[in-house]
């Protein structure tokens, strides 16, 4: 399987560069109080570079979305608010073992309240749909905030089948997971995935492409860090 030369990959970067540009555009004017230990320089650093963690994890999402618009097998989309009923609620709080949950399929449509989803993946030719939130998994989270992702992911792993039902389309599989992309898992197996297997999961190259977009980002945030 091909990471894709710069030459395949030049459209794609073509339509990440204005991602790119925007988000360091936003890093440039990142606002900062000055600490008395640090001084104004190494606080102006360490807001951008604490900014700049904070919006990498969209950056990788829609990297990952814009890389799976080059397969003719996927239409990938995102799904900004997603609907999540008080059955399913009711359901995770029944602490049923995860693996179980991907055998719970509820109604679609009924809100108690909504949630982004980074990414919606739908093979027509596998008859499958699989939706992605995508973090980036370089850090412990404390338990609330693991509670919360794992809890969304079962969450919409319980709708998922009949939201695709609800958008006209027929699949035979429906499956929820959290990208943890640099290897601290933020869920639990089968929920999971990291970079070093999302090639093999998508049967797509994705990891080449999306390095890509890191070094782009990373040479951007160095020259603002060697120019504060």
């Amino acid at each position: 399987m091909s990471d894709g030369s710069d030459e395949e990959l030049a459209p794609y970067m073509a339509r990440m560069g204005p991602v790119l540009e925007a988000t360091l555009g936003r890093l440039a004017a990142t606002s900062f109080r000055a600490d008395p230990l640090s001084g104004a320089r190494y606080s102006r650093l360490t807001s951008i570079i604490g900014s700049a963690y904070k919006r990498h994890g969209q950056i990788l999402g829609r990297a990952i979305l814009e890389r799976l618009k080059d397969s003719s097998r996927h239409a990938v989309w995102t799904e900004d608010k997603f609907a999540l009923s008080p059955a399913s609620r009711e359901a995770l709080e029944r602490r049923l073992p995860p693996a179980a949950y991907r055998t719970l399929a509820l109604a679609y449509g009924e809100g108690e309240r909504t949630i982004p989803v980074d990414l919606i993946v739908h093979e027509p030719s596998a008859r499958r749909i699989r939706a992605y939130n995508v973090t980036r998994g370089n850090g412990v989270y404390d338990a609330g905030k693991k509670r919360a992702v794992v809890g969304e992911a079962l969450r919409t792993q319980m709708h998922l089948a009949d939201y695709a039902r609800s958008n006209g389309l027929s699949v035979d599989t429906a499956e929820a997971y959290v990208i943890s992309y640099y290897g601290l898992r933020a869920a639990p197996e089968p929920y999971s995935l990291i970079a070093d297997e999302l090639d093999d999961h998508f049967g797509f190259a994705v990891c080449g492409a999306v390095e890509s977009v890191n070094d782009a980002l990373r040479r951007g945030l160095h020259r603002l860090i060697d120019d504060a």
